[in-house]
């Protein structure tokens, strides 16, 4: 049996993007609802650090006023950087203390700030979306898999790149970008794997060569979270079971036949499970016709590889922005979506064509010269 509910403002997805939407919403006095799949806030990690830079993801916060609390959520040493050949020889190091203007905290604990900045019961837990479509002025009726359905007169795709919202605005869909990631975990790094943690540092750490390469982050609680990255075909790691993890080591190992030591030893000293995935990119300069009461935020609207990292800080941009924008025009959101959108496709652009870009340059044949020239040119 349905049940039908009406809100004048919903929210598909309750991660970065999202939440930062319903806050910059609520501390303007517009409360909107905010629908998830995950049966819970702690039902999964999260995942690892993000550099949230000046320019948008903490701008966003300070548009959702909560830049003090995001301070306190910094990771010591979380901006110290190292880059490395092959056999895991350092070519570029810098110790950054709280100077780059792109702090890093803990994905968790920024959502978890974002969550409990906002009223009880504006995150509907357990409501997975199947689709949505289209009433009369505007309005739009979302329905969940339980059956259950409801009605809003604003509706906003937070809902990451595989959307239940997006085909309301377009038929585009995510393509595989060439490169797949294997992720690893090394926990307690300094005490279990002390070699490991001298050859990361503090900070991120970054190697590559031969078409792959280590894209490494120091996590807050101490242990290293490791990307082993190979431009490889769409299906290869399908090929692999990665319920047995020995022998999934075996076959990552396989990629990295001749590397470091100390390089290979992130993939053999791995704690638990081996997880796949691989990585997807909407089209550069991917938009849509401005359509009556629905519109897109984050990886909906503009999903791309991490090789730029904007994707959280665009997302919480694009939240902060269309809130903004909702509460210039009150009372007209077609005004509210027409100003946002605009301002939302040649941004997402900029950062989309870096990102296929910097894939490019990352898997190349001169893979680590254009990484270190890169740094060097950011100065």
């Amino acid at each position: 049996m349905t049940t039908t509910h009406h809100h004048p403002i919903t929210i598909i997805g309750a991660g970065l993007g999202g939440l930062t939407l319903a806050r910059v919403l609520h501390v303007n006095g517009i409360e909107a609802a905010v629908f998830e799949r995950e049966a819970s806030r702690a039902v999964r990690t999260q995942g690892g650090q993000l550099d949230i830079h000046e320019e948008t993801g903490q701008e966003a916060l300070r548009a959702a006023q909560l830049h003090d609390g995001f301070r306190l959520l910094i990771t010591p040493g979380g901006e110290a950087m190292r880059i490395a050949d092959p056999q895991g020889t350092i070519q570029l190091a810098t110790d950054e203390q709280g100077t780059s203007g792109r702090p890093e905290v803990d994905r968790g604990r920024l959502r978890d700030l974002l969550l409990d900045s906002l009223p009880a019961g504006t995150v509907r837990w357990d409501r997975q979306t199947t689709g949505a479509r289209a009433l009369d002025d505007g309005r739009h009726e979302v329905t969940f898999v339980d059956g259950s359905t409801i009605t809003t007169d604003l509706l906003v795709g937070a809902d990451g790149a595989w959307s239940r919202i997006r085909p309301l605005l377009s038929s585009a869909a995510p393509a595989y970008t060439g490169v797949s990631f294997v992720e690893i975990d090394l926990l307690e790094a300094d005490t279990r794997h002390p070699a490991a943690a001298a050859l990361i540092g503090t900070g991120s750490f970054f190697c590559l060569g031969d078409h792959k390469g280590f894209l490494v982050h120091r996590e807050a609680d101490g242990s290293l979270h490791v990307y082993t990255a190979l431009a490889v075909g769409e299906h290869w790691l399908d090929g692999i079971d990665f319920t047995d993890a020995d022998t999934a080591k075996k076959v990552v190992l396989d990629q990295f036949f001749g590397w470091g030591d100390g390089l290979r030893a992130l993939i053999a000293d791995a704690d638990g499970a081996l997880v796949p995935r691989k990585i997807h990119a909407l089209p550069v300069g991917h938009r849509w016709a401005r359509s009556p009461g629905v519109t897109l935020l984050g990886d909906a609207a503009h999903v791309m590889s991490p090789f730029a990292g904007e994707g959280a800080n665009l997302a919480m941009f694009d939240g902060a922005e269309l809130g903004r924008a909702i509460v210039a025009h009150p009372g007209n959101a077609e005004a509210a979506l027409t100003a946002y959108e605009d301002a939302l496709f040649p941004r997402s652009a900029v950062s989309a064509a870096e990102s296929a870009g910097n894939l490019e340059m990352m898997f190349g044949d001169d893979a680590l010269r254009g990484l270190l020239e890169m740094f060097a040119a950011h100065g």
